[in-house]
């Protein structure tokens, strides 16, 4: 298995296509940031449990942003509590290292990966952020903020009062606000959640890494589909097989990675960069 991936970085590393990282839920859990897919990511509304499915959703905006928001801004607070841990230092290390060669395509809504280091212009938040909020009524598509005197801790359960109301408003035409997070019952652009360049960066990969991720949403599983079937490298890290594992198991370059994030990542990165190192002075 060592062999093969040493095998895999160099070939990667002699290329000129981007080293193409994808992360998910998996990659925070160790941070301590629950995926809210579990027990732990029901809403209670008056008698009613939803669930985040049920929550995440333009729908369920419409008919209880309060409620809506109340849940986002504890989300917030949980993921602001939260402090990057050694995965995310190795992927930001990985971008100082490599530059122009890394790109980052995130899942993650908490903001982990910028507050370890990598920058926006290497990283697609393809879910959005919840540190960002957008007018609901599209009046302008650009994300702003989330103002600092709202504050970052929030009790479950409570929804905002009037003066957080008062905040969670467009700053340009005065109306309500939304969280910049793209909704399950929502699909995938370009100009919020770069869709397209996703897209092109897994027809340009020399390599994709995939951390913590199951697999369960539709652009990832582009990203992956369109690597295995070039015969591209695709290195999948997780604890446990997951449908990406076995697309990689079964292509003509994949390798599974059995482990944490936080056990993996520091060596693979380490990898990396001596890989594209050698190839730099090849």
């Amino acid at each position: 298995m060592t062999e093969r991936l040493e095998e895999l970085m160099e070939r990667a590393a002699g290329g000129r296509g981007p080293i193409v990282l994808l992360t998910g839920a998996g990659i925070s859990a160790e941070s301590g940031i629950p995926t809210f897919r579990g027990a732990e990511g029901y809403w209670t509304i008056g008698s009613r449990h939803y669930r985040p499915m049920e929550l995440a959703t333009w729908s369920a905006f419409t008919e209880v942003p309060d409620d809506v928001w109340g849940w986002y801004l504890y989300r917030r607070s949980v993921c602001r509590a939260a402090a990057p841990n050694a995965a995310h230092a190795a992927v930001a290390g990985l971008e100082r290292s490599i530059g122009d060669r890394f790109l980052l395509v995130t899942q993650n809504v908490d903001g982990l990966h910028l507050r370890a280091g990598n920058t926006l212009a290497r990283t697609f938040q393809i879910h959005g952020s919840i540190d960002f909020m957008r007018c609901a009524a599209e009046c302008v598509s650009d994300p702003e903020p989330l103002p600092e005197t709202l504050g970052t801790e929030w009790e479950k359960g409570r929804p905002p009062g009037p003066r957080e109301k008062d905040l969670l408003r467009c700053s340009r035409c005065g109306g309500p606000a939304r969280p910049h997070v793209l909704w399950f019952d929502e699909t995938y652009d370009e100009p919020r959640f770069r869709f397209q360049s996703s897209l092109q960066a897994a027809i340009r990969a020399e390599l994709l890494v995939v951390i913590g991720t199951s697999g369960a949403t539709n652009l990832p599983n582009q990203m992956c589909e369109i690597v295995a079937s070039r015969g591209a490298p695709m290195v999948v890290v997780d604890p446990e097989p997951t449908p990406f594992s076995e697309l990689a198991l079964g292509s003509r370059a994949g390798v599974f990675r059995e482990g944490t994030a936080c056990a993996v990542m520091p060596a693979l990165c380490d990898e990396i960069r001596r890989a594209v190192a050698g190839a730099g002075k090849a």
